[in-house]
């Protein structure tokens, strides 16, 4: 019976990625000439009149590598529920020679121009959500974060704050004690401000889903972190996948259920019927 329940999980899966519309890449950032990109996957007969939720997603990578395909499931299973998804292009290591601090400043620019252009893209402003895994996890939860890095040249009256935030096998800290310290502290010496773990109290609505057997986002972390928001009298719903290992969500037999976690969250938030 519960190899029936997968395969029509799957089937199920599959069929709203595949049949969905193709994705559209949007310009959203210049950075030496070169232009950082949103991949846009709309809902059948969309308009730019609608108002619909949108959810920007960041690929994972540990800040080093990673493109915008790998969230494609997901912005299509979205969009076949009427929701705008999107996964956002952001610079790497691999890609530009970039540290993480820039990596959060591109996810705060795409955060910022979907708000700022929602008018045109079909979107409610207000409810613009940000989602990740892994380092694009972190990416995403930094949108949140007033005082992380960010451009400048922007217009920050327009806040990149998402609604809400979705989040994969997430680096929820870069502390001493959590991922990477000394390699984000070198490029951001106030490193609390690029870590959602110790600035809970910005943070909005959040889903986190992780594997107990992740090495890379530990399971006690994601603990720490949800009672840290619950004191901070914000909400965290914590979905454990037992067995699951780091990066879980890329993998056909997890995505069903991570995905229907995700709807849930959207669900109670109003954002889905």
């Amino acid at each position: 019976m519960r190899n029936t329940q997968i395969y029509l999980f799957l089937t199920l899966f599959i069929a709203q990625t595949v049949f969905a519309q193709a994705v559209e890449l949007i310009e959203f950032k210049e950075v030496e000439g070169e232009n950082l990109t949103l991949h846009v996957a709309y809902p059948a007969g969309h308009s730019p009149s609608d108002q619909r939720p949108a959810v920007v997603f960041f690929f994972g990578g540990g800040w080093k590598q990673g493109k915008p395909g790998q969230f494609y499931p997901y912005i299509r299973a979205l969009a076949k529920q009427g929701i705008v998804g999107i996964s956002a292009q952001y610079r790497t290591k691999s890609s530009h020679g970039v540290a993480p601090d820039v990596c959060v400043k591109d996810g705060k620019s795409a955060i910022r121009y979907v708000r700022m252009h929602a008018g045109e893209l079909g979107i409610d402003p207000n409810k613009v959500l940000a989602g990740g895994g892994s380092a694009g996890g972190h990416v995403a939860a930094c949108t949140a974060i007033e005082d992380a890095p960010e451009e400048a040249h922007e217009i920050h009256s327009i806040s990149s704050k998402p609604a809400a935030l979705i989040l994969l096998n997430p680096v929820l800290s870069t502390g001493p004690n959590g991922y990477a310290h000394s390699y984000v502290k070198s490029a951001v010496p106030e490193w609390k401000t690029v870590s959602p773990l110790h600035r809970v109290d910005e943070l909005p609505p959040t889903l986190v889903e992780i594997g107990d057997q992740d090495n890379v986002s530990p399971l006690p972390m994601a603990l720490e972190f949800q009672s840290a928001m619950e004191q901070a009298g914000q909400r965290c719903d914590l979905v454990l996948f037992e067995g699951a290992k780091h990066g879980f969500f890329n993998r056909p037999e997890y995505q069903q259920q991570t995905f229907e976690h995700m709807n849930d969250f959207l669900r109670s938030l109003g954002y889905l019927d």
